[in-house]
Parts: structure tokens; sequence; C-alpha cells
């Protein structure tokens, strides 16, 4: 692929997704593809009720663009695919032959803005301490609740050492994202903090999976979950991500998805309960958990959650995608 900045890929296939109107989470086509020992497959592979999306990312489009994905569509009913398929380039500039000759193949056309960069490398430059560490995210986390106050404070609050803590903080510093009046420090920029998350650790990067589940609405399936792991000798999990957000902050998200953590050794018997051949139903995304976050859960509504600062780690892990739930997340933290 021409973009090589990772973090650059990813807002651009946020904005692809949004185009095309595939929820966020639901991106990974579940289908089979073989193109052969061809030395390129696609830069993206959507799939959206029965339409199977190949769709090619430049940032100028060419003729040899349009016949590499012209190929794989050779490939593709070659193979006699039961699935319907769509050609989609998604680029900044569409030169007029180029354009012309993508209409005569049935090609689609996403116009990508010339502003649509990548925001964590133009803000957040990586150092050698961690932000999104277990020991430095309690500190910051804490910082986003209290507002303001001061090092000291921090390390008392979180139990971490004064050393750890001041370290957390002079990084942020040094990355303008916060500023220390007298004895007290705030965060000053919280758009690059969040950035610096995403650039970090990427949530998608923790997932074990998705399974399909026979539920009509993702309150009911998360309650149901969480009434049959606890049934079973208490079992660590933790509902994340939108699913947390939503009780936390009452703001209206994903009814047709939950953000589940759980074990890896847990992932049969959940098939086993729950796991559906319908293509209809609540889609569970499974994660892995990269820290200790189990013992630190709570409940609301008979749903299972993980701490409000795992929450809002995680959400800032999902980058441009979640930015408008992870915002809200923000404002209210200091009252959760």
């Amino acid at each position: 692929m021409v973009m090589q900045q990772a973090e650059e890929y990813t807002n651009i296939r946020a904005y692809v997704r949004d185009f095309i109107g595939i929820p966020e989470g639901l991106e990974k086509a579940d289908v089979e593809t073989d193109f052969g020992d061809l030395p390129f497959t696609p830069d993206l592979l959507l799939k959206k009720a029965d339409v199977v999306y190949l769709i090619e990312i430049r940032s100028r489009v060419t003729i040899d663009t349009i016949s590499r994905l012209n190929l794989l569509r050779d490939l593709w009913l070659r193979n006699k695919n039961t699935e319907k398929m769509q050609l989609v380039i998604a680029a900044k500039y569409f030169p007029q032959r180029e354009e012309n000759l993508m209409e005569q193949l049935d090609m689609q056309a996403i116009k990508l803005p010339w502003s649509l960069k990548s925001e964590s490398r133009e803000q957040y430059t990586p150092t050698g301490q961690r932000i999104t560490s277990e020991k430095a995210w309690k500190v910051i986390s804490r910082l986003l609740k209290e507002k303001k106050t001061s090092i000291r404070q921090l390390s008392l609050l979180e139990n971490v050492s004064y050393g750890w803590a001041y370290k957390t903080i002079r990084t942020l510093m040094q990355q303008n994202i916060v500023k220390q009046e007298n004895n007290h420090v705030s965060i000053s920029d919280v758009n690059k903090l969040l950035n610096g998350v995403a650039w970090e650790r990427p949530f998608s990067n923790l997932r074990l999976g998705e399974i399909r589940i026979n539920f009509d609405e993702a309150a009911v399936a998360a309650k149901e979950i969480t009434s049959a792991f606890k049934a079973q000798d208490d079992m660590p999990f933790g509902f994340t991500s939108y699913t947390a957000a939503a009780l936390y902050t009452g703001y209206g998200v994903r009814h047709d998805a939950v953000y589940l953590y759980m074990k890896r050794e847990h992932l049969d018997y959940f098939r086993e309960l729950f796991k559906s051949s319908s293509q209809k139903g609540v889609l569970v995304l499974i994660y892995q958990h990269d820290r200790e976050l189990f013992q630190n859960t709570r409940e609301i509504e008979g749903i299972r959650i993980v701490s409000p600062a795992q929450t809002l780690l995680d959400l800032a892990g999902m980058g441009y995608s979640a930015m408008d739930v992870t915002k809200q997340m923000v404002s209210e933290y200091g009252t959760i």
C-alpha cells in the first residue's frame, strides 16, 4: 500500500468504513478469499450484508491501481464466490482519464479529503515513557478525574511512587499535554493525549475474535452474558468500550454489538453457550487483557463493566472512529 503510516491508515480505514456505512467493529469481512500467488491483495476487505468490498487506498489513482483491482475481481469470479462483490478505490485525487475508466468498470470512487492525515503523527511524538502502561495510566486517569492537583497527591491517590508520578507528568509536559501552575498540574491538550493513546495502544490489537449471538438488543445480550459467567464460578470478564461507556455516561451508542474482555481459555465455553449460526443478532467483540482489570469491575443495570479508567483507555485506543463517545467520557469523567 502506498500510504505506509499505520496511524494515517487507521484514520482512513475509519473514514472509508463510515462512507460505506459499516459500523465500527464489523470491518473485518468473514469471507473465504483466494488470490492465488499474487504478490498483492486488497488494502481493505469489508463486508456489508451480502456485499463484499475489495478496496484499494491511494493518494492518487493510476491505471496500474485500476488494473490490479480488476485482476482481483477476475480471480474472485473465477473462484465462484457466492457473495456479491464491489470494487472500491479510496484516493485523494482521481485524474479524469482514470475516473472515466473506473466508471466503465463499475468501480466505486471514494474521495478522501486532503485534510485526512495522521493527527497522532503530527501532534504526538513517542518517548521512552509509555503513557498507556498500567502505572502511567493510573496517574493520567486520576489527573483527568481531579482536573487540577499536585504530583504528590496523584501518587498518593493511585498508590504509585512519587518518582513514577513525576516521570509520567514530566513526559506529558514535554509533549505539551500537561501544564504546571505553581505546585499544581492539569491537562492542557486532551486531543493530543487521546491521539497519543491511539498511537501507542490500538485497541484492535487486543481482539481475540468476534462471535454472533442470537439476541436483538445489545443490553439484553450483555445482561445474559453477565448472568451466565457469574453462575460459572464467577469467571473473570468485563464489558468495555461502547458497552461500558453507555452505562457510565448515558450516551446512546452501538445497539448491535457488545465489547467484552475475557480470558482466552473461556472462549470455547462462550461459544458453546451463545454462538449462533445466524447472520443476524448481536455481535460480541472479544478482547484479551494486557493488564489486571477484572478486580476493578463494577455492575450497573445487571451488566458487569470494567472501570472508568479502563473504559476510557480502550475508547481512546479506537482512535477517530470512537472520538465522539471518548470525548463525552472525558467530559463526564470527574463525576463518574
